[in-house]
């Protein structure tokens, strides 16, 4: 690892960079979109890599990330801050938000649509021209500082009606639509991630795809690069590929028998014989 001077700061150990494999233009976008102080909206399925991608793009642009993970209990105060009992005196303590917008890091929400939409109108000001977070507690305003951009994600293909992201935050965002990428890149990624080699990698890659390829399948979620990761995994750890796949894949996909026995039957049909 080398090292870097970030500003006039002090000298810091440079990390290694996370590792992505682009399979369109969404680099591109995302650093124009940074460019410009632009908040992004990243859509995609589970496990297709969003998270990895900023986190990519962050160290990428030399930017301290700070992720906070959307829920259903999540309130503004959890975001931008709230004032703590600490040694007999009330102090204010800032939120994960508040320390982006201070800082001029990269923060990332993801799963924005587990949030509760009164919390969500928080981000507003921060994802238009203002580019500032009302501290309302503090009766102040905070501007951005140089190098801030806010970036948020969901998976559209699992939110219900009621958990939408609604127009009004929607067309304030750049939006970049991740997916699974092609079986070559898949192939790469699941190689290197989980320690194996290419070909059992394509034999894992093979098994995701015939399952998203099903027709009328009642799955909520498909075989995520995610998940074929984790069975390769096992893999490497000495577990032969088919158990790997009914742990890692058949079984996290359904609880229902007949599905899990259908889901296993494909995987044998698919992977090689031991």
């Amino acid at each position: 690892m080398g090292q870097y001077r970030n500003g006039a700061g002090p000298m810091r150990v440079a990390q290694e960079a996370p590792f992505y494999r682009a399979a369109g233009d969404e680099a591109e976008v995302f650093r124009a979109a940074a460019g410009g102080g632009l908040p992004v909206l990243l859509k995609g399925p589970t496990g297709c890599g969003k998270t990895r991608f900023v986190q990519a793009m962050a160290h990428e642009l030399g930017r301290e990330l700070i992720t906070i993970a959307g829920h259903e209990d999540m309130t503004s105060a959890d975001l931008v801050g709230r004032f703590l009992l600490k040694g007999g005196e009330t102090v204010w303590v800032d939120g994960p938000l508040t320390r982006a917008v201070r800082q001029g890091a990269l923060c990332y929400l993801d799963e924005v649509v587990e949030a509760r939409q009164d919390t969500i109108v928080v981000i507003h000001p921060l994802a238009d021209h203002r580019r500032e977070l009302a501290l309302d507690r503090l009766g102040t305003t905070l501007p951005a500082a140089d190098g801030f951009q806010l970036v948020i994600s969901y998976n559209p293909g699992y939110q219900s009606v009621l958990k939408n992201i609604k127009e009004s935050t929607r067309q304030r965002f750049v939006a970049i639509e991740l997916g699974f990428p092609p079986a070559e890149i898949e192939t790469e990624i699941v190689a290197r991630e989980a320690g194996i080699d290419v070909r059992t990698a394509g034999d894992l890659v093979r098994l995701g795809n015939a399952i998203r390829n099903l027709d009328g399948a009642p799955l909520r979620e498909v075989s995520s690069t995610r998940m074929l990761i984790l069975a390769g995994a096992l893999v490497a750890q000495g577990l032969g590929l088919r158990s790997a796949a009914r742990s890692a894949i058949v079984q996290v996909l359904s609880d229902d028998p007949d599905v899990v026995h259908a889901l296993g039957e494909l995987a044998d049909a698919v992977l090689p014989r031991p």
